[in-house]
């Protein structure tokens, strides 16, 4: 579990961080370099969840052996198909990370949300839903590791 107590902002005990894939950990179905090493380094300190349509079909061979839950989406709206994945996890509890309009419920409803201003660009409806912006996937896990980084970024 991360645990910080950032003034003006929240108390946060995160226990699950929830990622999209496509977009945000991947770019055209790759697994951006680097990510599964911070992968790796987060899943000791709390659960990693990946929540995608699996657009390329790429997903689960590109994190493979890594510790992830993978959740395929099939059918409903994506968006919600996201959210209400997060509310069986205690939205209380899950930092959450995106770029795309499907992340927009589920950004919003973590208590901690991060948008990926990335290659594949990002949804403008769901960056207002989010707390912080990063430019790319090693900066937003970045807080994580490194978690003093969202105490000077969100605090009061």
């Amino acid at each position: 579990m991360i645990n910080l107590d950032i003034p003006g902002f929240a108390k946060l005990e995160i226990e699950h961080l929830v990622l999209d894939y496509n977009g945000t950990l991947a770019l055209d179905g790759n697994l951006l370099p680097g990510v599964g090493k911070l992968i790796m380094e987060l899943s000791e300190d709390v659960q990693v969840h990946v929540l995608t349509a699996d657009t390329l079909g790429q997903c689960e061979d590109e994190l493979s052996g890594l510790p992830v839950k993978i959740h395929i989406i099939n059918g409903s709206p994506e968006d919600q198909a996201k959210l209400d994945y997060v509310n069986t996890l205690d939205p209380a509890k899950c930092a959450c990370i995106g770029n795309g309009r499907n992340d927009m419920l589920m950004l919003k409803e973590a208590a901690l949300s991060i948008i990926i201003s990335g290659a594949e660009c990002m949804s403008m409806k769901a960056a207002r839903a989010a707390d912080l912006v990063a430019t790319d996937i090693s900066s937003a896990l970045g807080v994580f590791t490194h978690p003093v980084r969202l105490l000077t970024t969100l605090r009061n």
